[in-house]
């Protein structure tokens, strides 16, 4: 009995010991009061706190089977999602995937996954993995691994069984809810590399079309997005790229940084991109372009719906509101809030995911639960987007009818035909231009050689740009 009171008043000491430590700028607030009420004292919650753990390991008729660790993890992750969906603690498993993912480079099937009304439900394939070679679509819902009922699984249970060694087998059962049909699948884990840069065939080629017109696709922003992307422009230039179309639909965002460096490739040196504004002075940041490796010049048009996140409404924001490109497609996700992942040192390996600030565009408006609007609404119905994921995936085409393969086939993008029209329209609008400009020129030179008093009444180059800039 001794034994057990000495552990309480050890334990009750340390979770004061280590949660006072982030809680001393409030206390010593909270101490200058003449009085501090019951909600906001640290002192009378942290004992509250330590009495229901204690109550569950002596009462809860399954105690013996929790750990000190089993409980204060649950309290820690119910903590943090009374603050807002995108905040979270990560015991270390869950931390050791995110980091994984970050770094591009781990054995799994590649899917993004998340819980929706108790069922581990798909966010979206990654492209070039088992899961996507197979098929596997967004909003598709697990109803087994291997065998297992996967109906209530935790997010890390689930991770742990979906990841594996390269080489070996993972059997699903997916609900689809677009058929209303169950599907079993067998998946062969791979060390999945993230490529986030693709052409319009799903590969790296990178060619323009009849039009000059080059068309590149971000799957997210991973630590290699910038560099790639500054690869597969190259490869355009050699080709005489005439404008660009940058496809940013379904793109969950990523790293902030990667956001901004994408963005400067579009944007004169100084040219402001984006703004966080934290409760902290350490969390208000300012990005501007640097300049380097830049086309300022480059017809460029963006692709989004509303499916686009985070560092994507970054991007998309920031071009529209220095008039740098056309946002075609539909309203995006509206996810414009600062994570920062704070591991726990000196603990267990866990770590948080914590809001620290919202992101602001150069012309201050918050994305946060705003999105961006287009410049162009253009709508794709459900079965629109079903067949352009279909016509991105070979294994999805082994899934459907026969007639269901040629509507994939005969799919025209409704959004990226709406972006080649603007920039084939800009092109034309351009070549117009430029023979308007030989023209002046002409007309100057033979008025010259007649009459150099003419010369004043001549239109200028400005004139004839400034009425070819207004149609766009």
């Amino acid at each position: 009995m001794f034994k057990d009171k000495a552990a309480k008043i050890f334990l009750h000491w340390l979770v004061v010991a280590v949660l006072l430590g982030n809680l001393a700028y409030g206390a010593k607030v909270y101490s200058e009061s003449d009085a501090v009420s019951q909600e906001n004292d640290p002192h009378a919650n942290l004992d509250l706190f330590v009495n229901v753990l204690e109550r569950i390991r002596r009462d809860y008729v399954d105690g013996k089977d929790l750990t000190y660790q089993d409980l204060v993890h649950g309290a820690l992750e119910g903590m943090l999602s009374k603050l807002d969906p995108h905040s979270e603690f990560m015991p270390p498993v869950k931390y050791n995937y995110l980091k994984e993912d970050t770094e591009g480079n781990f054995g799994g099937v590649g899917v993004h996954i998340n819980i929706q009304d108790g069922y581990l439900t798909v966010l979206a394939p990654m492209e070039d993995t088992p899961a996507f070679e197979a098929g596997v679509m967004s909003g598709d819902r697990f109803m087994k691994i291997n065998g297992e009922s996967a109906r209530n699984i935790s997010m890390p249970e689930a991770m742990k069984k979906l990841r594996g060694k390269p080489g070996s087998t993972v059997e699903v059962t997916l609900f689809r809810p677009s058929s209303g049909k169950n599907i079993d699948v067998k998946l062969k884990r791979a060390l999945i590399k993230v490529s986030t840069v693709k052409d319009i065939n799903n590969q790296r080629k990178f060619e323009v079309d009849q039009n000059k017109v080059g068309y590149i696709r971000l799957t997210q922003f991973g630590e290699e997005t910038a560099r790639d992307l500054e690869e597969a422009i190259r490869k355009l230039e050699i080709q005489d790229v005439t404008g660009l179309i940058l496809d940013l639909r379904h793109n969950p965002g990523g790293l902030l940084d990667q956001a901004v460096k994408v963005s400067e490739k579009f944007l004169a040196k100084g040219e402001l991109i984006v703004t966080t504004e934290g409760r902290r002075k350490g969390e208000n940041s300012m990005h501007k372009s640097s300049g380097r490796n830049a086309r300022p010049e480059l017809p460029l048009v963006v692709l989004v719906n509303e499916f686009s996140a985070s560092a994507s409404e970054i991007v998309a924001g920031c071009m529209k509101d220095l008039k740098r490109a056309k946002i075609v497609g539909k309203k995006t996700f509206g996810k414009g809030s600062v994570q920062k992942i704070l591991p726990l040192t000196g603990q267990d390996g866990s770590a948080l995911r914590l809001t620290t600030a919202k992101y602001y565009t150069p012309s201050h408006k918050v994305i946060h639960g705003k999105g961006i609007q287009p410049d162009y609404n253009i709508s794709m119905s459900r079965m629109d987007e079903e067949l352009l994921f279909l016509s991105r995936t070979p294994g999805g085409m082994k899934m459907i009818d026969e007639d269901r393969r040629e509507d994939v086939k005969n799919f025209k993008d409704p959004q990226l035909v709406k972006a080649m029209e603007i920039l084939v329209g800009k092109k034309k609008l351009r070549a117009q231009a430029d023979k308007k400009n030989k023209g002046v020129e002409k007309s100057e030179k033979k008025s010259v050689e007649i009459d150099p008093k003419e010369d004043s009444n001549s239109p200028d180059k400005g004139s004839v740009e400034e009425s070819v800039d207004k149609p766009e």
